[in-house]
């Protein structure tokens, strides 16, 4: 028993830098995936329409909250943490509609893989924004269980990085599926081994959240192309 309560003041301080470090990651990946089409976006370029431009404000402010709220606790202001818990339940609402919006809006416009057919690419976006919307919803129940809370909404907002690692991979020259899914898993396998490293155990909130992210998205992706998939997109593609 005291060996244990000697260890949580050691993993306490771990999980601070752990957690404001993936919040930093998962930032650093956003705007390099993002940075040729939004963020350093040059006037050669399309100009971007005010449904994308809402998009982009919604996802760039969801993960400075995260890195905000992550340094909050970091640096024992947890009260302020707490004070900005609803800004940041309402701010994921608009992320998760806005993400519906611009789903829809990419199917309908035929977006995707060049040669592909866009309904199923639909199901990428769908499969980020629905993992996103129930990772969320469950972190924001578990808020009074820290460690379940934090490793549900790290993982929540790695969901939503499918779409940069997406991009950053045909800047290389690796785009496909399995790269697609393989870049954000990578995320939660470094959740993952940190559990494992840090409390010899996967957290539970780690194992069914990080199953949303690398297990349902690929499922979903896999049903896309059977007939009420197809059917219900052709009913959202009008």
């Amino acid at each position: 028993m005291s060996m244990a309560i000697e260890r949580q003041p050691a993993r306490v301080k771990s999980d601070r830098f752990f957690f404001t470090g993936m919040a930093l990651a998962s930032g650093m990946a956003v705007f390099v995936g993002f940075s040729p089409s939004y963020f350093l976006r040059t006037a050669e370029l399309p100009a971007l329409t005010p449904l994308y431009h809402v998009h982009g404000a919604l996802f760039t402010a969801w993960i400075c909250l995260l890195i905000a709220q992550t340094a909050l606790v970091a640096g024992h202001r947890t009260d302020i943490h707490r004070s900005l818990g609803v800004a940041g339940a309402v701010l994921a609402a608009l992320v998760f509609l806005a993400g519906v919006a611009v789903s829809v809006e990419t199917l309908r416009r035929d977006g995707g893989p060049p040669g592909g057919d866009p309904r199923n690419f639909f199901a990428v976006p769908m499969g980020d924004i629905i993992a996103f919307g129930v990772l969320v919803t469950a972190a924001v129940l578990q808020r009074r269980r820290s460690d379940a809370h934090k490793r549900l909404m790290l993982l929540a907002t790695i969901s939503l990085l499918t779409a940069a690692v997406g991009r950053f991979l045909v800047q290389v020259g690796m785009a496909g599926p399995i790269g697609l899914f393989l870049g954000t898993d990578l995320f939660v396998l470094i959740v993952v081994a940190y559990d494992l490293v840090s409390r010899s155990r996967v957290h539970p909130a780690t194992l069914w959240g990080g199953a949303m992210v690398a297990v349902f998205k690929p499922l979903l992706y896999l049903l896309s192309g059977t007939p009420p998939w197809l059917a219900f997109a052709d009913v959202l593609r009008g």
